[in-house]
């Protein structure tokens, strides 16, 4: 095992330069992105009528069309020897892209837009983990990974903050979300927006690496045993992780109030935020494994949680405990990939990893939309249903995690 270097001991504080820009990127990124796409799901069912299973079938489709990007954009990092000049492409597209829903007046447009921005997402999200691998020693990886998750989750309460006072402002407690307020939101956030793409073009130092010549094509040809297996582990846990949207939406359903519901989203970031942080560091010293399959068994609880509420109230609580799953598993699962893989293929795993996770995410809000509201002449089997069946999935990968051993490349 790697001792741990003399300027890994002062923390954080010894992080270079890299991590706190793209910090600071993540961070105003998602003031912009928080400010909007929580309010999304509201606008699309009080505002356009849409049903459950087509705001499911939209949270799914975006994700999943911008996974081959994320695998492309990944390779293609390897390939060329650098990240910033993608990272700053799709951090670019979707700031232009964002603002586009103030004009939109039907589902189809919504989803266009919505592609739009999970476009951006997708070239940008592998070049720039793997850059933040680059760039961090081995043995504060997981710190770096929860710093720029906390950073990350900071600006989404920044952002759930700013659109609950605009709420306030313009439609103070009703129940349904209104056209001119979601309006005023998506106009506010495209300058938060723009700034990020304007710190990380001229802020971030590329990690400059010989180009991969002995890439693998489309497969997982020459990428490990150990990260293969963590892929169909983490694709059988995402089929029952359906988007968030539909939490949002039990929220309502259970008489929460749009400004209620920002402020749910308020506390769950911060407390994502706290977790993020000291769950990295916690990971560099107990193993990534053990907290990964903590964050998964407190998610399979919560679902059930989610499924059984009766009130506002109850959903609250549980959506606040939501951050902790959040803060133990994403900073911990990124850090693993760079554990698992080559230095010279990181953009390679990281942009299949983000693949996996966005191809499962279609399958699984298609299937928690049917489950709650049915297809067709059929009516579904309610609200909780989505949620029972994402703690059963969620518990079987668990299980399937407990027997797995992995190797460090």
């Amino acid at each position: 095992m790697q001792k741990p270097s003399a300027a890994s001991e002062s923390g954080w504080r010894s992080l270079p330069r890299n991590i706190w820009v793209m910090t600071l990127t993540s961070l105003l990124t998602d003031v912009s992105s928080e400010m909007v796409l929580n309010l999304l799901p509201l606008f699309l069912a009080n505002v356009l009528g849409v049903k459950t299973n087509v705001i499911g079938l939209i949270e799914g489709t975006a994700e999943s069309l911008s996974s081959l990007l994320k695998i492309v954009s990944g390779r293609l990092s390897d390939r060329m020897g650098q990240r910033k000049r993608l990272a700053v492409a799709g951090y670019g597209i979707s700031a232009i892209a964002k603002p586009l829903l103030y004009f939109a007046t039907s589902w189809f447009g919504v989803a266009f837009i919505r592609f739009l921005d999970r476009v951006g997402k997708g070239v940008r999200t592998a070049p720039r983990d793997a850059l933040i691998a680059d760039s961090t020693p081995d043995d504060r990886r997981g710190l770096a990974f929860g710093l720029h998750r906390a950073g990350d989750t900071l600006g989404a309460v920044l952002g759930v903050g700013i659109a609950l006072l605009i709420v306030l402002a313009t439609q103070s407690g009703d129940v349904a979300l209104e056209r001119t307020t979601f309006q005023t939101v998506v106009l506010f956030s495209a300058i938060p927006g723009l700034l990020a793409v304007a710190v990380l073009a001229f802020g971030a130092r590329d990690s400059v690496r010989p180009p991969s010549a002995g890439m693998p094509g489309l497969g997982l040809g020459a990428l490990p045993t150990a990260f293969k297996t963590f892929l169909l582990i983490l694709a059988l846990f995402t089929l029952g992780n359906s988007a968030d949207a539909f939490l949002l939406l039990r929220a309502q359903e259970r008489g929460l109030s749009v400004p209620g519901v920002l402020l749910m989203l308020l506390t769950f970031n911060l407390v994502y935020a706290t977790v993020s942080v000291v769950a990295g560091r916690f990971s560099d010293r107990v193993g990534r494994k053990r907290l990964i399959l903590s964050g998964w068994t407190v998610y399979a609880l919560l679902y059930l949680g989610f499924a059984l509420a009766q009130t506002a109230w109850q959903i609250w609580v549980l959506y606040a405990a939501y951050g902790v799953y959040y803060g133990m598993f994403d900073g911990a699962a990124k850090a693993m990939v760079a554990d698992l893989v080559p230095s010279d293929l990181r953009g390679s795993a990281y942009g299949i990893y983000n693949g996996v996770i966005a191809l499962a995410a279609l399958p699984a809000s298609l299937l928690a939309g049917i489950l709650w509201q049915g297809i067709g002449g059929w009516g579904g089997f309610g609200a909780s249903a989505p949620f029972i069946a994402g703690a059963l999935l969620a518990g079987a990968a668990a299980l399937w995690l407990i027997v797995w051993q992995p190797r460090a490349a």
